[in-house]
């Protein structure tokens, strides 16, 4: 469902942004990475977020997952203010990120590496000595990768026996478990086949269906084009334009992305 046909379907208490990134800046020495950056992002939207090499998408990627802390500005999730000091801290916020290495243990099964570092424990005294319960574990993971549009097998299967597109699989249903309010995706495409990009937009289209907002980072602008209600496009740490993808074409989208644009796109700072 379109982000807008979201927002006329909740209340205006409903339709608060679930993010809210103000005057996020980053500097590392003199470089700055960062300047400025306002952002809101609202439920069941898949907001692009492009620009070129060094334009600061993974920088801002970073500090709304935790692993990076800004040197100003703040985050608010649902109208709170919060100050993540690690990546731990927005996973327990809600905010879970796929990057493009995926983070999978290869020779764990899909389960365990969709429960790796948050096992589930045995209910009563042996939960308490540690015990885990793995068919809680085995049928929540088969549960969260049914939802999804790529078949994976058995959920026993090592991940080393399995596809680009199904690792792409178990690290985005991984992100639906834990990830309850927003989903980060740092070029989840960009070592896959055609196919199996077209598989993983399937799996962005069924998060956008659960309410889940996502970012999308991605070099793939036709695939941004097509999947993203919004798009966002930083240029040198700034952001220059913010507008509704049905409002940019491709081209229009590659010229805020090298500079060409930025005159007529000064208007869209927030």
């Amino acid at each position: 469902m379109p982000a807008d046909a979201i927002s006329r379907a909740v209340s205006p208490l409903q339709a608060k942004p679930v993010l809210e990134v103000v005057g996020v800046a980053k500097s590392y020495g003199h470089i700055r990475a960062l300047e400025g950056v306002t952002l809101d992002i609202h439920a069941g939207e898949v907001v692009g977020l492009v620009g070129d090499n060094g334009a600061g998408k993974s920088t801002l990627v970073n500090i709304i997952a935790g692993a990076i802390r800004p040197s100003a500005g703040t985050l608010r999730i649902e109208g709170r203010e919060v100050a993540f000091a690690s990546a731990l801290d927005a996973r327990t916020a809600g905010i879970e990120a796929v990057y493009q290495d995926l983070a999978l243990a290869l020779d764990l099964d899909i389960w365990a590496n969709i429960f790796l570092g948050r096992e589930t424990l045995r209910p009563g005294l042996l939960g308490r000595l540690g015990w885990l319960d793995k068919r809680a574990m085995q049928r929540r993971a088969a549960e969260e990768l049914g939802r999804t549009a790529i078949r994976v097998g058995s959920i026993r299967t090592r991940c080393r026996a399995l596809s680009g597109g199904q690792r792409q699989a178990v690290a985005v249903a991984r992100g639906l478990i834990w990830g309850s309010r927003l989903l980060l995706l740092d070029e989840p495409t960009a070592a896959l086949g055609v196919e199996q990009q077209a598989k993983v937009g399937k799996l962005i289209e069924a998060v956008r269906a659960r309410g889940i907002p996502v970012i999308l980072v991605s070099h793939n602008m036709p695939q941004v084009h097509d999947l993203c209600d919004r798009i966002v496009v930083l240029f040198q740490g700034r952001k220059i334009a913010d507008r509704p993808a049905s409002d940019m074409t491709i081209a229009d989208i590659i010229a805020c992305i090298t500079g060409a644009g930025i005159t007529g796109t000064r208007e869209m700072h927030a």
